[in-house]
């Protein structure tokens, strides 16, 4: 049953997906016609309508749609600019200094937006014609912002980890939130270092020096937007309030600190900001309930066990098995978007790593930085596609650019992936695990 279950999802799902079909209905078209094959067919439709409204039934996805708003309220409130400056100070004079703050930016922007997407867009747009106009090369600006972008994901807060939580199981978000911060920075150092050694071969300027008195300057008004992390994050992970209640709290403050301190966001904008918010939501939303239904298909077929089962029989090898589930995900990352690959394949995967004896919070990073690797490779990688077009640049022309940039990334996620200590040693300390 388990294999003929499977081929029927799989050969549906990737049909619908070659002939344009949105990955959300893929997922619920093929997972209700393989669902026949198990059950009644009038059986199957109202099981996949009780899957799909029980998926979306939970109080700690609340927590998505307030990270999404404050995002959003962030990208349009002036914030990007204060974090772009701040970042001018500490990268430093160096080779292609302005390509570094483009990383330190898309790591401070991203980690307190949670998007990558909206991360590459605005260091993209701030930085790019800035680069330009002291003579970098468009591809050097681009490659590096786009390699650089999904560090905002692993950098807390993250919705994806909020997602990854609910789907195995309920794992402390405040722990993984925590987990994330050492392979964020990881993946931004060594996109610096490759960014670094391309810069000083093709000899690119160096930004000028910054005066002590203006540095000072661009330091404190950068201080109220990151004051963002240490509330939200200091307070879920001291436990003062819980993942959705830091959430809102995110929202409230990045209102405030964008209509009264910076005052750059005016009360008319509000209404196309909450219309964004909603068009976003309803997306991942209608994720999350197909991916429920395919999950619920799959486990009752047996799938996750067969998957299971297959791995282990290749080889008992912990090394091994840990490098065929990377290359799985990798491969899965680079054609499938992040929320409905966490909610799919967690649950087959997981339970392998966890009889290998890794810890949840350390799967959960490495799954997710495994699709944040999606997220910049054709032919789905949204933050490729973003990063070209605010770059105004073809995706065929940074392919190959990009290259260095892959190595350096699978370095650290190979590190991260044998190197538990670097996901869980910051839980560990704050008490988290």
């Amino acid at each position: 049953m388990a294999i003929q279950a499977g081929l029927i999802l799989l050969v549906i799902f990737a049909f619908l997906l070659l002939i344009g079909t949105p990955i959300a209905f893929s997922i619920i078209i093929s997972s209700v016609i393989t669902a026949v094959v198990i059950f009644p067919i009038n059986t199957s439709i109202i099981i996949a309508a009780q899957k799909a409204a029980t998926g979306v039934d939970k109080l700690s996805l609340l927590a998505i749609p307030f990270f999404i708003l404050a995002g959003i309220i962030m990208n349009n409130g002036g914030i990007a600019v204060r974090l772009v400056n701040f970042a001018k100070v500490m990268a430093g004079r160096i080779p292609g200094s302005l390509g570094q703050t483009n990383v330190v930016g898309n790591m401070l922007f991203g980690s307190i937006s949670g998007s990558a997407v909206a991360s590459a867009a605005a260091m993209g747009g701030i930085l790019g014609p800035m680069q330009e106009k002291e003579g970098y090369d468009k591809t050097f600006s681009t490659t590096l912002n786009i390699a650089s972008a999904p560090t905002g994901l692993l950098i807390p807060p993250s919705n994806v980890l909020i997602t990854y939580s609910l789907v195995s199981g309920g794992t402390s978000v405040a722990a993984l939130f925590m987990a994330g911060y050492l392979p964020g920075l990881l993946w931004g150092v060594l996109t610096m270092l490759v960014g670094f050694i391309i810069a000083k071969r093709n000899k690119y300027p160096v930004s000028e020096k910054i005066p002590a008195k203006l540095k000072l300057k661009l330091f404190l008004d950068a201080i109220p937007s990151l004051m963002l992390i240490v509330i939200v994050i200091g307070g879920i992970t001291t436990g003062i309030f819980t993942a959705t209640e830091g959430a809102a709290i995110a929202v409230v403050y990045a209102l405030f600190l964008s209509m009264f301190i910076y005052r750059t966001l005016k009360l008319k904008d509000l209404p196309k900001i909450l219309v964004e918010t909603s068009r976003t939501t309803a997306i991942i939303m209608f994720l999350i309930a197909g991916s429920t239904i395919m999950s619920y298909v799959m486990t009752v077929a047996g799938i996750p066990q067969m998957i299971s089962e297959s791995i282990l029989g290749i080889t008992e090898n912990p090394i091994a098995i840990l490098l065929i589930m990377n290359l799985i995900l990798l491969i899965i990352g680079t054609f499938m978007d992040m929320t409905p690959a966490i909610l799919i394949f967690t649950p087959i995967l997981l339970p392998i790593a966890m009889q290998l004896g890794m810890d949840p919070v350390h799967f959960g990073i490495m799954i997710t930085m495994n699709l944040c690797i999606g997220s910049i490779t054709p032919p789905v990688g949204n933050c490729l596609f973003i990063g070209c077009k605010v770059g105004n640049i073809n995706i065929d022309k940074v392919i190959k650019p990009l290259i260095p940039y892959y190595f350096a990334i699978i370095i650290a996620l190979l590190i991260v992936t044998f190197v538990p200590a670097l996901s869980l040693w910051i839980p560990s300390l704050t008490g988290n695990l």
